[in-house]
């Protein structure tokens, strides 16, 4: 399958009448059957982006560029204020981080972790930049109450790696609503980041979400990229039982028994990444990262899925 002709939200083939993308996966992300155009091109896109206060913290070199769409949806424009979307265009430091990330929320999405819709939308210069839409923001673009890790455990922005995984869980009993509900999801979340190489899943990339009734719950995950990617042997932002690297199954049992998840629970979850290893593999090879950048993510799947395998 030619790599033009896959759909640019679920990277699944697309027929010769269809444009970028079905029109069922289009309208998750904007509500029309095509996809939102934006008539900017990657200089543009970073000159804009030094005008607004976001950032990754991948060295701060991946922008995020707010995006308001038009009330005809078909085109996104820039909004300084706070946008319903999120624009990441390519960054010059690292590769190709917008087909990364897109691939990897995609298989997130597969391992049973709540994401936003999200996309890889073309540039006026023929470049991929990454598309989300926000979840914080209600249909009327009122904000929700969000609040990250870092917040809630009382640090600053600045100290966003000087936490742990068991921390995170610390902070679930003390603010979610129903604990032992987020405590199975964050286990799966922090488990995944691991598994595909996320090395920046710091405390503000993990959030508590207020619902509509007042319900706090895990936040849809956001900021998942493989970081061994650009960044080889890349460590975990937050340890885990004191370590950021050379993690073996025991450790991630141990994470689950501090987490209070039942061991049946935890032996089924560090089965998960073993039993859709194939469906992974595939993901990866049908994503727009380069070639040699889909046998170091399938390399990577593999050999961290032996090491949870392993009694």
């Amino acid at each position: 399958m030619n790599q033009e002709r896959r759909c640019l939200v679920c990277l699944g083939e697309l027929s010769e009448q269809e444009g970028s993308a079905h029109a069922r996966c289009a309208r998750k992300i904007g509500g029309a059957p095509g996809l939102p155009e934006i008539d900017l091109d990657l200089a543009r896109l970073h000159t804009a982006g030094l005008a607004m206060v976001g950032r990754s913290s991948l060295s701060g070199v991946q922008r995020k560029i707010s995006l308001h769409l038009s009330t005809h949806r078909s085109t996104l424009r820039l909004e300084v204020g706070a946008g319903s979307y999120i624009l990441k265009p390519q960054a010059q430091a690292f590769p190709h981080l917008p087909e990364n990330e897109h691939a990897t929320l995609l298989l997130a999405a597969e391992c049973g972790i709540e994401v936003a819709p999200s996309c890889l939308l073309p540039l006026t210069d023929g470049t991929l930049a990454f598309l989300t839409r926000r979840f914080d923001r209600t249909n009327d673009g009122a904000k929700r109450r969000q609040e990250d890790f870092c917040q809630l455990a009382g640090l600053a922005p600045k100290q966003k790696y000087e936490g742990s995984a068991e921390l995170c869980f610390r902070l679930i009993r003390r603010f979610a609503t129903e604990p032992g509900i987020d405590a199975l999801r964050l286990y799966r979340l922090l488990l995944f980041c691991w598994w595909t190489g996320n090395g920046d899943a710091h405390l503000k990339n993990f959030s508590l979400l207020a619902d509509a009734e007042g319900i706090v719950r895990l936040s849809p995950a956001y900021d998942l990229l493989s970081t061994c990617l650009v960044i080889p042997d890349d460590p975990l932002a937050l340890p885990v039982g004191g370590k950021q690297a050379g993690l073996t199954r025991r450790s991630w049992m141990d994470l689950g028994s501090y987490a209070g998840l039942p061991p049946k629970v935890v032996a089924r979850e560090l089965g998960l990444p073993v039993l859709r290893l194939a469906a992974a593999e595939a993901l990866i090879a049908r994503s727009f990262l380069p070639d040699e950048m889909k046998d170091a993510y399938q390399r990577l799947l593999r050999e961290r899925a032996q090491i949870l395998g392993r009694d």
